[in-house]
């Protein structure tokens, strides 16, 4: 395995860690609205989904303080995911889907803060 040096490797690894956030961020608002096929209602879908417009500029321009706010923010989203695998067996398969997307989406964020801070000298 190569390893990363010099200056452009972590400048790399934050572009990319970018990039998958900002996927599964669209991964986690297409999960959110696939709730229709288990029974919720469109409008509800669609409500839980519009307030994921609210990090989006922050993560697309590279915003270490919103990539940080907004692994707080994921963390509703997880609990319901969660809690509709477990209480009710006619959505699991979307609720899988959704808990899967919010939590790389997660992961993908703490990526990009860690690939994204400054070396203190």
């Amino acid at each position: 395995m190569a390893e990363c040096t010099g200056p452009a490797a972590p400048a790399d690894a934050a572009r990319s860690a970018r990039r998958v956030t900002i996927g599964l961020w669209a991964a986690v608002a297409a999960s959110l609205l696939i709730w229709t096929a288990a029974g919720y209602p469109w409008a509800l879908c669609a409500a839980a989904a519009l307030p994921l417009l609210a990090p989006l500029h922050g993560l697309m321009v590279g915003r270490r303080h919103t990539y940080a706010w907004a692994t707080l923010f994921a963390i509703p989203y997880l609990v319901f995911a969660l809690t509709e695998l477990l209480a009710n067996p006619a959505a699991r398969w979307v609720a899988g889907a959704s808990l899967l997307c919010v939590f790389a989406w997660f992961c993908s964020m703490v990526g990009y803060l860690r690939a994204s801070r400054v070396p203190r000298v």
